[in-house]
C-alpha cells in the first residue's frame, strides 16, 4: 500500500508519496525511480517521503516550500519525531541510497554523505499536515513493473536520439559531398580557362 498526497504550494503541484510500513518502504527502495528525491526524520524513525523530479528540474531546484511540504509529512509520520522541536529532516536522491547485508527492512545508508540534504523543522505545522492529509489517497502500485516501464521508455527514447542524430549526421555528410563535388568543379573550370605561352597567338617572341 502506498499513499499519495498532493503539494499545491507549487504550480503545477507535485504528487508526494510514501509506503504503509518498512516492507512498502523496502519495495520502494528496491525499485525506486531515479528521478526521486527521498525524504526521512535525521536518527529517528519516520516514513520514507518521495517526490519524483519532472524533467529538467534537480533537487538544487527544488522549492523551498515543496521541501517543507515533504519534511512536515515525515515529522508528522514519525512517532517519536512528531512529538520533538528543532528535528532535522535529510534528503538525497534514490540513488544515493544505500542497502546493505544485514540491514533491516526499510533501512538504508547513503553512497555519498556529501550528497544528503538537510531541512530543520522548528515544530510541526498543522496547516501544512492538514493541507496534505485531505490530499490523501491509497493505491496498490506494482513498483517492479512501474520501473521497467520507466526504463523501457528510456531505452526507447535513447535509441530515438540515436537515430534521429544517426540521420542528421548522413545528411551533413552528404551535405559535406555535395561541397567537395562543387569545389572541385569549379576548380577545374578554372583550369580550363587558363592559357600559357604555347596557346598561339599574338604573343609569340618570334621575329625576322
Amino acid at each position: 500500500m502506498v499513499y499519495y498526497f498532493t503539494s499545491n504550494v507549487t504550480d503545477p503541484p507535485i504528487t508526494l508519496f510514501m509506503g504503509f510500513d518498512k516492507y512498502e518502504n523496502e519495495e520502494l527502495i528496491r525499485w525506486g525511480w531515479p528521478e526521486d528525491v527521498w525524504f526521512h526524520v535525521d536518527k529517528v524513525s519516520s516514513a520514507h517521503v518521495y517526490l519524483r523530479l519532472k524533467p529538467g528540474q534537480t533537487i538544487e531546484t527544488l522549492a523551498k516550500e515543496t521541501i517543507e511540504d515533504c519534511a512536515q509529512l515525515c515529522k508528522a509520520n514519525s512517532i517519536t519525531g512528531n512529538k520533538m522541536n528543532n528535528v532535522d529532516v535529510i534528503y538525497t536522491m534514490w540513488s544515493n541510497l544505500k542497502k546493505t547485508p544485514g540491514m533491516e527492512p526499510g533501512q538504508v545508508s547513503f553512497h555519498k554523505d556529501k550528497e544528503v540534504y538537510k531541512i530543520r523543522l522548528e515544530k510541526r505545522i498543522n496547516e501544512i499536515v492538514n493541507r496534505l492529509n485531505k490530499t490523501k489517497r491509497e493505491d496498490k502500485p506494482d513498483f517492479r513493473a512501474l520501473r521497467e516501464e520507466r526504463d523501457r521508455q528510456e531505452r526507447d527514447k535513447k535509441k530515438a536520439e540515436f537515430k534521429k542524430q544517426q540521420d542528421q549526421e548522413k545528411v551533413l555528410q552528404k551535405q559535406r559531398e555535395e561541397e567537395a563535388k562543387l569545389r572541385s568543379y569549379d576548380s577545374l573550370m578554372q583550369s580550363e580557362n587558363m592559357t600559357s605561352n604555347q596557346d598561339g597567338g599574338n604573343d609569340s617572341d618570334d621575329f625576322m
